[in-house]
């Protein structure tokens, strides 16, 4: 469970497949893995920062545990990784807090994108499909991961959604976080960037409160840019907050009702998918390369 909130015990399903989750256990499958969530979310102690644990729980040990669990996941992440680097797919791990509208912009998304690259989802949630359900009715194959009591996914959770998945070479993988500003921003799922939504229904102070997936995340989404007018938020402050935490944070302001934002959204998206395919065939020529070079060797040899 996470040494933060306690979350982790009970039951994780990968679209109808039903997996107890404990600690540090294996799960008879196609193959064993383990899904440990004894877990905390705090920085490192060695940069100072206060660590916030279950309660009992000795701290040196739930520091231990952190270290552990985030260790096994950054493994399974950097084999995530280069397989979308090997197969030329841009993962993008869409994060916010419930209620931010992350599964509309994600349809509107996809439907602006049908026509220009090839979209699968992995759909994060507690409980029920009825996210993968929506996703699904726009073409696009979708996989839905209960996490149960979990608070977020995990890399291993998404690598054997992967599996399931198969999305297609040259593709754009979305992976819809379960809706929670903490947990995930610690877990790399071996995604290329973190895509943090948040909608000006929210308070203007969110990236204060909320600063390491706000430090962790390449872009910032500003949804629901429609209501604007019938609120009182300060778009500017907002940004503002969110740059305090990272200066590098990139910022779009979006509107999944009207349009807002989605051109420079979309560009946004298309810009690392070229990156992505770009680097794959760099590293085909590569081996091209290499494979001539070792054949002509024989050759002269012979």
């Amino acid at each position: 469970m996470c040494t933060t909130c306690g979350c982790g015990e009970g039951e994780v399903r990968i679209e109808g497949r039903e997996h107890r989750h404990g600690h540090d256990h294996a799960h008879d499958h196609d193959h064993e893995h383990e899904h440990g969530h004894d877990h905390g979310h705090a920085h490192d102690p060695a940069a100072g920062a206060l660590h916030s644990h279950a309660a009992g729980m000795d701290p040196a040990r739930a520091v231990q545990i952190e270290r552990d669990i985030l260790s096994k996941n950054n493994a399974y992440a950097a084999t995530n990784r280069q397989r979308f680097a090997d197969h030329g797919i841009l993962a993008l791990n869409l994060v916010s807090s419930p209620g931010s509208g992350k599964t509309t912009l994600l349809v509107r998304t996809i439907e602006a994108l049908r026509a220009r690259a090839t979209v699968a989802v992995i759909e994060g949630d507690q409980q029920t499909s009825n996210d993968a359900e929506r996703i699904r009715a726009t073409g696009a194959p979708a996989l839905q991961i209960n996490t149960g009591k979990g608070c977020h996914l995990d890399a291993h959770m998404v690598g054997h959604a992967v599996d399931h998945l198969q999305p297609a070479d040259d593709s754009v993988l979305m992976i819809e976080n379960v809706g929670n500003l903490v947990c995930p921003a610690a877990f790399d799922l071996g995604e290329a960037a973190k895509v943090v939504v948040l909608s000006v229904t929210e308070g203007e102070d969110k990236p204060l409160k909320y600063p390491d997936m706000f430090r962790a995340a390449a872009l910032m989404l500003l949804n629901k840019c429609d209501l604007l007018p019938h609120l009182q938020f300060d778009v500017d402050r907002t940004i503002a907050f969110a740059r305090r935490i990272n200066p590098g944070l990139e910022v779009i302001r979006i509107s999944a009702t009207t349009g807002e934002g989605m051109d420079a959204w979309l560009a946004w998206i298309e810009a690392r998918a070229a990156a992505c395919r770009a680097q794959r065939e760099s590293t085909v020529d590569a081996l091209r390369q290499r494979v001539a070079e070792l054949e002509s060797r024989l050759a002269a040899r012979g």
